[in-house]
């Protein structure tokens, strides 16, 4: 196994734990503030969408490579 490899493995293992991690935080961010339903949903929302963002941007930056 190269340095390649194993860095583009790391990379999607770790950042895989990363955004696990930050969804329990934000989980527990609604819990404590009792923020309900629609807070929730409103946390998930917007501090999600920088999740989203990276994954649109990395899906996009693939497809341009072919």
């Amino acid at each position: 196994m190269n340095e390649a490899v194993f860095s583009q493995i790391a990379m999607l293992v770790l950042l895989t734990g990363l955004i696990v991690w930050m969804g329990i935080i934000v989980w527990d961010l609604a819990k404590k503030s009792q923020a309900g339903r629609f807070g929730t949903l409103a946390l998930f929302t917007v501090l999600g969408a920088g999740v989203v963002g990276f994954i649109v941007k990395t899906v996009m930056v693939e497809i341009l490579q072919i």
